[in-house]
């Protein structure tokens, strides 16, 4: 029975199944997508809200006063701010690849915010020629966004990491084109960036030093989105027909007349194998062949594309709708008879003591470690704790019975699955899955742990995965510096001295520094006093370096006092000589 009722989630497209499982009950209250401009970032990342201008509020109501507000996706809310632009409207907002928040209002003013909404100076302009025209319209990619102004012109910033803003090619339209797209530099020939323009029966590509035509007579052409990797365009016509075609308009790949003209609210790809339109109350996927699959929806939703799917959110839930991985299929498909669903099933009958077991445990004899690796893989792509549980413990029963089976893999998954079941807790909220996981790299996740201030998790998965900890506790004993100013110094020196001891290797002259620029110089001082003796020079040295780089001549005292002590006048004045 268990069985049937997993795959009787799926929806078939063609000959490819679908699931579209609810991650979460979203925890915020009183916050309606239709009424508010939304942005979320890929990888399980946050939701940032605030208020769309354009729409009527009650006057005096709480909502009118006009707040950024943070959610992880869960809907539990990380961090608020007032929101003040003196820039003018407010056009387009984004999350860079390094979950830093960008506004970018009418005048070309670009702003940008942290996961706690603050403000990061300084704020950036697109340039005078883009502040003469009002922006009307921004595309953002990973770590870049294009703006096109009333004048018709395209301004773009490549890279937010090294952010100089620069005019792309004029494309001499007398009107606005009637929808954008970006080629990222990545994909590109060129190595920069291409703007795609739908302009009447035909596409202009754009880039900093021309401007070509493409696609004629494909036209006019009124949303577009570019595939994760680059090499596909999903476009809906004017005469209401979804064409997919390759990036270079070479060829078309395959073409669906939808039953209206209207344009869809979104178009997104959902992984490579589908492509997804939303209209007002239905969400339509459409596939290379077989017929669409329809899901209705009687509250605003918003796609969020990730690599192996679409996370969907709505003012109640989130969910992710992705193709349901073969491993799986192969266990759970009505009527399997595949190794992996024997193995499985072998399992219920070991677990109500059936002689079954054994009878299918023969059957697969030979295929028994192709099962285990199903159902490893199976249990690597679940969301429900249980039912990954069931799927290791089906693969642990083959394990016991197969002599030629990497062991190492099942400890690997458990290991895997450990630390993505913590990030997904409610109050960290990052509902990666494992594809993500992997593509994100696990150093990177305890990055963002680290900035959403979640040191505990981020301490715990770096000591399970055997990674360096000097990272999560430095940034710690600088956030508690930061956030403890009513702390007296002795209190404090305590506090960060019990949570300095777990790493060995840690530079207490860089906490130190750190201190000092925030105005607690005696803490500073203090700090350094306890630095671990070095064991060489060139521990001595670096942290001789940092001292000096601090600018506090006291620190730079303390430390040169301190080698003169266990160095020789020789050595010491070498030291200080370089």
């Amino acid at each position: 029975m268990a069985a049937v009722s997993v795959a009787a989630e799926w929806q078939l497209l063609y000959n490819r199944y679908y699931r579209k499982p609810e991650i979460y009950p979203m925890q915020w209250k009183h916050v309606d997508l239709s009424r508010n401009k939304v942005a979320c970032a890929p990888f399980g990342g946050p939701i940032a809200v605030i208020r769309d201008d354009s729409k009527i509020v009650q006057l005096y109501a709480e909502s009118a006063l006009r707040k950024l507000r943070i959610f992880n996706s869960a809907g539990v809310q990380i961090s608020e701010t007032v929101w003040k632009n003196p820039g003018g409207r407010l056009v387009g907002m984004s999350w860079t690849d390094d979950q830093i928040l960008v506004f970018v209002t009418q005048d070309g003013t670009v702003y940008q915010y942290n996961i706690h909404s603050e403000l990061i100076e300084p704020n950036l302009s697109m340039g005078k020629e883009c502040f003469d025209h009002s922006v009307v319209e921004c595309v953002f990619w990973g770590n870049g966004l294009v703006c096109i102004n009333e004048a018709n012109q395209l301004f773009c910033i490549p890279d937010f990491k090294n952010p100089k803003p620069c005019k792309l090619a004029d494309p001499n339209l007398e009107e606005f084109p009637l929808c954008a797209a970006v080629i990222e530099p990545q994909y590109t020939m060129s190595g920069n960036v291409e703007v795609l323009l739908g302009v009447d029966d035909h596409v202009l590509l754009v880039e900093e030093d021309g401007v070509q035509q493409v696609g004629i007579g494909l036209g006019p052409l009124q949303k577009m989105v570019v595939s994760r990797n680059g090499k596909l365009l999903a476009s809906f016509t004017h005469d209401g027909r979804l064409l997919v075609m390759s990036t270079d308009f070479s060829k078309i790949i395959f073409e669906y007349s939808c039953e209206s003209a209207l344009p869809p609210e979104q178009l997104a790809w959902c992984g490579m194998d589908s492509v997804l339109l939303y209209w007002d109350d239905m969400l339509l996927m459409v596939g290379p062949y077989g017929d669409p699959v329809r899901y209705v929806y009687d509250e605003s939703i918003m796609l969020i594309p990730e690599c192996d799917g679409v996370r969907i959110l709505s003012n109640t839930s989130m969910e992710f709708l992705q193709r349901v991985p073969d491993s799986t299929v192969s266990i759970f498909k009505i009527g399997s008879t595949l190794p992996a669903a024997l193995l499985y099933d072998a399992l219920d009958h070991f677990d109500r003591r059936s002689a079954k077991a054994d009878e299918n445990l023969r059957l697969i004899h030979s295929s028994l470690p192709e099962a285990v690796e199903a159902c490893i893989d199976a249990a690597g792509h679940e969301f429900d704790v249980s039912r990954q549980r069931t799927l290791l413990r089906a693969a642990s029963y083959g394990q016991a019975f197969s002599s030629h089976f990497q062991r190492d893999r099942f400890q690997e998954m458990c290991k895997t699955l450990r630390v993505l079941n913590a990030v997904r807790n409610y109050d960290i909220g990052i509902p990666l899955s494992i594809q993500q996981y992997k593509l994100l790299t696990p150093s990177v996740l305890v990055g963002r742990l680290i900035n959403a201030h979640q040191h505990v998790v981020a301490l715990r998965i770096s000591e399970y995965l055997g990674m360096n900890q000097e990272v999560v506790i430095m940034h710690w004993a600088c956030a508690k510096i930061t956030a403890s100013l009513a702390i007296p110094d002795i209190t404090l020196l305590e506090i960060l001295l019990d949570k300095l001891i777990i790493c060995k290797s840690i530079s207490y002259a860089a906490v130190a520094a750190h201190t000092d620029k925030s105005g607690r110089r005696k803490l500073a001082v203090m700090l350094v006093e306890h630095e671990p003796h070095s064991s060489n020079i060139g521990e001595e040295d670096t942290t001789l370096t940092k001292a000096t780089e601090s600018g506090d001549t006291d620190l730079v005292y303390l430390v040169l006092f301190n080698i003169r002590q266990k160095r020789p006048p020789l050595e010491l004045f070498g030291m200080i000589q370089a």
